[in-house]
């Protein structure tokens, strides 16, 4: 039986994200799902009667914002040129 010899012609598969990107992709999705976890919650068991914790400062502005800054670290990862040194 022959090896077969590896052609020279045939380009290198490279990925197009690095190491670095998906660290920072990772960490996006991290801070996005710690948004949503602090948004969860809140409500009132009993539907008649009104509960005054989802206007508190973790629902409204806390956690939107955590979860934009989620959405700014994974633009920035894609973004982000893992062939620059």
């Amino acid at each position: 039986m022959k090896k077969k010899e590896k052609e020279p012609n045939k380009p290198e598969q490279d990925f197009i994200f690095g190491k670095k990107n998906y660290t920072y992709m990772f960490i996006g999705l991290t801070v996005i799902a710690l948004g949503f976890i602090l948004m969860s919650g809140g409500g009132s068991e009993d539907p008649n009667q009104f509960n005054e914790a989802i206007y508190n400062f973790r629902r409204i502005r806390l956690a939107p914002s955590l979860v934009l800054l989620g959405f700014a670290i994974e633009v920035y990862a894609i973004l982000l040129n893992p062939h620059k040194k």
